[in-house]
Formats: C-alpha cells, sequence, structure tokens
C-alpha cells in the first residue's frame, strides 16, 4: 500500500468509525438519562432532580467512551488483519535515500542517576543488537538543578561512556535555565542539534525500549513519510509496592485491549503521551513550538501537559500521529504510592485544563478538539461523580426530613420513590457493572484463548484471582482519587498554582505520618457525610457505604499500599504476576542488574554518590573532566567579576564548600582555573588536613 493509499483509506474510515462512536455512546446515554428520570420521585421535574439527571447522563457517556473503547480493542485483537494498523509498513519495499539518523532523548530533572544510567546503558546495548545502531546516538537532556545532582550526573555519565567505549554517541548537557520544564529542554535540543538528525525517540527517565522496537520504528516511519509522531503502548514494570504491582498488573492484563482500542478509533489521529515515541524533527520544529497562553498560571503562563498539544499541532500541519499499540519493546514505571501517583495528578490536572483554553483554536482537527476535552474529563470527571454522590445524598436527606419515608428494607440502588420498582436500580446498577467490569472479563478472555499467555500471568486461576485482587483495591482507592482529583480540579479552576518537582521514583514507603498529613480531610470528610446520611437516612447509607468506607479507611490503606512486603509475597504466590516477571525480556533484565550494581558500586575518597561539587572539588577524575569541558569556553570577565570569584575561592577554603550558595556553586563549576586552585590546594595545604576537614564536614 502507497502512502498516499493508506493516508486516503484511514481518513474515511476514521469518520466512519468516529460516526459509529458517537451513536453508541449518546443514545445509550440518552435512554439511561431517561430511566433515571422515571426512578426519581418527581421524575425530574425539581432543580435538584434535574441536576441529578444532567451529571448522570454525562458520566454514563463518559464512561460509554471506556467501554466502547475496549470492546473495539477486543474486535481488533481478533482480527488476523488491519489494513490500517501502522506496524505493518516496516515491512514493505523501501524507496531508496539517504539513512537517517535518530537522536535518543533522555531528559531528566533532579531523578535517581544509576536508575537513569542503567536505562541508558540497556537501551545502548539493545541497540547493539539490532541493526543501524551505527544511525543513532543517545542525548542525555539534564534540567537538574543543583550543583551535587549537576555532577554526579555528568560523573556518571563519563564512567558510562568510558566503560561502553561509546564516546561521541552518548552526550550529556546540563542547562542553566530550567525554561519551559521538558517540553523547553526539547526544544532547547532542537535548536541545537535538530539538524543533524531526522528522527528523535523522546524518552522519560524511567523509561526503557529494546533497539529492535526503536529500529522497527524508524523503518516504519521511512515508509509512511507523512507520520509526524508515532507512539508506543508502554508496558508497566519494575514496581515491588502493592500498589505499583496493582497498576502495572491492571497495565499488562487491560493495556493492549485499550490500547488496540484507541487505535481503532484515532487512527491517524492519535494521541502523543510525551515519551517512548518517535518524533519526525523537522516538522515538529516548524509546527509544534508551545504557545504561551494569556494570563497567570495556574490556567495561563506555559503550557505544562504539552504531548497532547503537540501532537495537535502536528496532526493540524498535515502529518500523522499514531499509536503504534502492537509493537512491543517499549516499557516505563508506574508510580510507586498512593501519595506519589496523586502528587503527579495534580500537575497533570492542571496541564489538562488548560487544554480547555485551547479548545477552539484555530485548525484543529475535531479529533484533537475531543482528546483535549477528553484529557480534562479525565479529572472533571472526578467532581462530576463527587457532585452525583452530593446531590443524590442531599436527596435522600431532603425526602427523609420533609416527607414520609421513602426506604424499604429491600435493597436497591435508589431510596423507594413513591411509584417505586426495585428492578429499575436493579438495572441501572447492572448496566453500569456491564460497562465497568466487562471490559476486564473480556481481557481475561483474550489472555486465556487468543493469546494463550495465562501462563505468563501466574495460569489461568490465579490470573482470576489476581483480577479479582485488582479490582477490590481498585473500588477502595477509587473514592479517594475521586476526593483528591476533585480537589484539584477545583483548586486549579480557583487559580491555585501547582508545584512542578520530579517525581518518587523508588519503592519507599509512606510513613503514618505522611499518609496522614495527606489523607485527614478526606477522612474527616467521609466520616461526616456518612454520620449526617446515617443520621437522615440509615437505609440510603448503605448505598454509600462502599464509598465512604475507603475514605474513612484512607491512610491505613495509603500505607499498606505503599509496602513493597505485600507485593513481594503476592509475587511469590504468583499474584499480580506480569510477563517481565516471569518472563522477562532482555532489557528487563539488564535495567535491573544494572541499576543494583550502579547503586552498589562504591566513590573513590569514600565520598557519598549524592555529594556532586565536593567530588568534583576533590576527586582527580571528576574534577578534570569538568575541567575539560570548560576548556576553550570561558569568556573572558570583568575585574569586578573576576574579583568576585576570587573571593569565593577564598570563602571556599576559609569556611569550607559547605558555605557556599548554589550560584557560587555554579559559578566555580563554570571555572577551570579555580576549579583547579581550590583542587590543588584541598590536596596539598596543610599536608591534605583541609581535604579531610571538607570530607568531616560533610559527614557531619
Amino acid at each position: 500500500m502507497t502512502d498516499k493509499m493508506h493516508e486516503t483509506g484511514w481518513r474515511r474510515a476514521a469518520d466512519r468509525r468516529r460516526f459509529v462512536l458517537g451513536l453508541l455512546i449518546l443514545i445509550p446515554s440518552a435512554l439511561a438519562s431517561a430511566y433515571v428520570g422515571s426512578v426519581l420521585p418527581e421524575k425530574g421535574s425539581t432543580l435538584l432532580e434535574l441536576a441529578i439527571i444532567i451529571v448522570y447522563s454525562i458520566l454514563f457517556a463518559w464512561i460509554s467512551v471506556g467501554f466502547w473503547t475496549a470492546i473495539m480493542g477486543c474486535f481488533t485483537l481478533l482480527r488476523r488483519y488491519d489494513r490500517f494498523t501502522i506496524s505493518h509498513a516496516q515491512n514493505e519495499p523501501l524507496e531508496p535515500g539517504p539513512t537517517p539518523r535518530t537522536a535518543v532523548l533522555f531528559p531528566i530533572c533532579n531523578e535517581d542517576t544509576p536508575r537513569v544510567m542503567a536505562g541508558i546503558k540497556t537501551t545502548y546495548l539493545s541497540l547493539q543488537r539490532a541493526e543501524g545502531a551505527d544511525n543513532f546516538d543517545i542525548h542525555i537532556l539534564s534540567d537538574s538543578s543543583g550543583a551535587d545532582k549537576w555532577m554526579e550526573e555528568e560523573a556518571a555519565w563519563a564512567e558510562l561512556v568510558n566503560e561502553l567505549g561509546a564516546q561521541g554517541r552518548i552526550f550529556y548537557r546540563n542547562r542553566k535555565v530550567n525554561l519551559k520544564r521538558k517540553s523547553g529542554n526539547v526544544a532547547d535540543f532542537c535548536r541545537r542539534h535538530g539538524k543533524a538528525y531526522t528522527y528523535m525517540a523522546v524518552f522519560d527517565a524511567d523509561s526503557v525500549m529494546s533497539g529492535e522496537t526503536l529500529d522497527a520504528m524508524v523503518r516504519i516511519m521511512e515508509r509512511r513519510r507523512k507520520v509526524g509522531i508515532l507512539q508506543t503502548a508502554p508496558a508497566c514494570f519494575g514496581r515491588d509496592t502493592l500498589l505499583g504491582r496493582l497498576q502495572q498488573f491492571a497495565n499488562r492484563v487491560y493495556g493492549p485491549m485499550f490500547a488496540a482500542g484507541l487505535s481503532f478509533w484515532q487512527l491517524g489521529d492519535a494521541q502523543y503521551w510525551g515519551h517512548n515515541a518517535l518524533i519526525r524533527i523537522e516538522p515538529f520544529m516548524r509546527h509544534c513550538g508551545l504557545p504561551r497562553l494569556s494570563g497567570k498560571p495556574p490556567l495561563g503562563g506555559d503550557i505544562l501537559s504539552h504531548d497532547f498539544v503537540e501532537a495537535a499541532l502536528m496532526r493540524r500541519a498535515g502529518w500523522g500521529v499514531w499509536l503504534a499499540f502492537d509493537l512491543p519493546g517499549s516499557w516505563e514505571e508506574c508510580p510507586p504510592n498512593l501519595l506519589s501517583e496523586l502528587k503527579r495528578d495534580r500537575r497533570w490536572c492542571q496541564g489538562n485544563l488548560q487544554h480547555l483554553r485551547l479548545l477552539f483554536s484555530e485548525g484543529l482537527f475535531p479529533a484533537h478538539r475531543v482528546l483535549f476535552l477528553n484529557g480534562a474529563m479525565s479529572y472533571a470527571s472526578a467532581l462530576l461523580w463527587f457532585l452525583f454522590l452530593m446531590l443524590s445524598s442531599a436527596e435522600a436527606v431532603l425526602q427523609a426530613i420533609v416527607g414520609p419515608s421513602y426506604f424499604t428494607a429491600t435493597k436497591s440502588l435508589f431510596p423507594a420513590w413513591p411509584v417505586w420498582q426495585p428492578l429499575w436500580a436493579l438495572v441501572l446498577l447492572a448496566t453500569t457493572g456491564v460497562l465497568l467490569f466487562l471490559p476486564k472479563i473480556i481481557s481475561y478472555l483474550l489472555i486465556l484463548f487468543k493469546t494463550r499467555q495465562s501462563r505468563l500471568f501466574g495460569g489461568p486461576l490465579r490470573l482470576l484471582v489476581s483480577i479479582a485482587l485488582e479490582v477490590f483495591f481498585s473500588a477502595m482507592l477509587a473514592p479517594v482519587r475521586m476526593l483528591f482529583h476533585s480537589k484539584f480540579v477545583l483548586i486549579t479552576l480557583l487559580g491555585m498554582k501547582i508545584g512542578w518537582g520530579s517525581q518518587q521514583r523508588d519503592d519507599r514507603p509512606t510513613s503514618w505520618w505522611e499518609a496522614t498529613r495527606f489523607h485527614l480531610g478526606g477522612v474527616l470528610f467521609g466520616i461526616l457525610w456518612g454520620g449526617v446520611v446515617w443520621l437522615y437516612s440509615p437505609l440510603f447509607f448503605w448505598w454509600i457505604a462502599p464509598i465512604v468506607l475507603p475514605l474513612v479507611l484512607a491512610i491505613p490503606l495509603s500505607v499498606l499500599t505503599s509496602h513493597d512486603g505485600p507485593g513481594r509475597w503476592l509475587r511469590r504466590k504468583k499474584l499480580l504476576l506480569i510477563p517481565e516477571e516471569s518472563a522477562p525480556a532482555q532489557e528487563i533484565q539488564d535495567v535491573t542488574r544494572f541499576t543494583e550494581r550502579m547503586e552498589a558500586a562504591s566513590v573513590p575518597l569514600g565520598l557519598p554518590r549524592e555529594a556532586g561539587f565536593l567530588r568534583a572539588l576533590l576527586d582527580p577524575g571528576v574534577n578534570a573532566l569538568r575541567r575539560s569541558l570548560q576548556s576553550g569556553t570561558r569568556a573572558s570577565l570583568s575585574p569586578e567579576a573576576e574579583a568576585r570569584r576570587d573571593q569565593i575561592v577564598e570563602k571556599t577554603l576559609r569556611e569550607g564548600p559547605g558555605s557556599l550558595t548554589p550560584g557560587e556553586k555554579r559559578l566555580l563549576l563554570h571555572d577551570p582555573e579555580r576549579l583547579l586552585t581550590l583542587h590543588r590546594q584541598a590536596w596539598t595545604l596543610d599536608d591534605g588536613n583541609l581535604r579531610r576537614q571538607w570530607v568531616e564536614d560533610l559527614q557531619r
């Protein structure tokens, strides 16, 4: 199939598929809303009941999107061939042309250095085993702010390059100014080196990809010259905490079906998730510059969630954005505990709500306007669920106060309004349950009978038990997530700014104090909400109990799911097992082994690995490296600047490196002559006592 034929075909197919999707969502949602109206006491004639119906209809439509995505994902995986699947292009004939060069980018900011370098080493060695290895370079793009972290990264990079013999193949640079975060980091690379490469593969700090997959992505892009971004569907791995294992299990069991469904509906209008993707650099540089939104943060200023916007801009310029859902060999790590997950979600919430301001931007394709809305709904839906529960509780309490008791001993989804049929509530409950849980059952059946890989998940029975565990903990954690996501939406809309720090990527557990500080407000709210409903409408309380109880138990839930003890025990029992544990690929084995070795590696002079600035002063190798990287770059300084730097040297010798400010440390690191002076003084002054004093000061 030629590139032009593929382009024309998928656009027509996309229009037909999305029209069908619209009908599948709107018609059942309208029927469900009418059904809810028939259940309510006043048949939706009051403002309170009208609000309940409106909120319910939106939520029903929202969960319907996920349901039909799963169904079409199942259909896609069951089919033997889909002519629009982008990965098929890698095997098509290739027109003669120059060999493309690809840059593999690792944007990092104050990350765990051994883990980052282990991922880079794994990717490099995997590329060496693949075809076209000489056409790939790796660039470490650091936005780490402190001098210690900067020097730690630089030393680790040099050691890695020397170990692999990868001079001229693995590069490192640290930006002086962290402008526009990751998107600005990538844009800075494009300005400096973009013309030297045809493609760039953008990673996260915890990303791992096989060389074979990277090579396959280049082959696809070479045969589909109108594809601007090719996104993979990363598989989660590497977690031992209970929450991490639950998330990576859900990703590996349900993820392939949902990714296939997304590909079915989106085709060449897919989204870009910001990592584990291949980008054509020339159109990216020309068309994907991010605008600055008017007004102040959080809804104004720099765009935080850059990936969806870059995909929309690429598509507006006529370039396709595709999800290669069936390409293996792409991995990432998930948050280790609930606190780190929610802190990440708080940032994402702000970024996704910013997208609403771009909803009506000129020239955007309808599919990407929908993706902007969908991204915002990922968090706004939590607020809608919260409103629905509050409105329903208010209706129950109001009916209990102002009217006769409409509640019977018969359990039902809704209270017994004047014309009450328990079957109506059961139908609504069953319908909602089908939308939420049928995709999980289908995923189980696909693994069992289609892919026949249940052994990789511990076998049919253990897989079923693991799904039950995942459903249970998801149900327990869903109310906690709902409450926090609702809070995030509200504080963002109220104009409260959100921080954007580095993520926790290790399995350090949550302390009871942290969990109490983070969840206490939600616990008190759950007690108050449940208490009021119990006081006025005890029977209705049992319908909200599955939501109230997890809120009250949020603190022990958060602590329990953050520990690796339960997760390791489940793994020994072959529960929540994933293929990366039962039959790990070479890359997974490598990154795990390399991380352990690098974390255990000793540092010269007995210094901590994290004491990067002191290592630059004392370690001959690190000091020489820093000076060599500055050779020929020092600009002439004014007499005042020279005097200022001399004062910093004197201060260091007199009071020690710990007395310097972050700015003073950076000045010294950019001054090779004074770095050498301090290094020599530390080793020679007073027979080395100064050096020993600096080390002792650090240890104290």
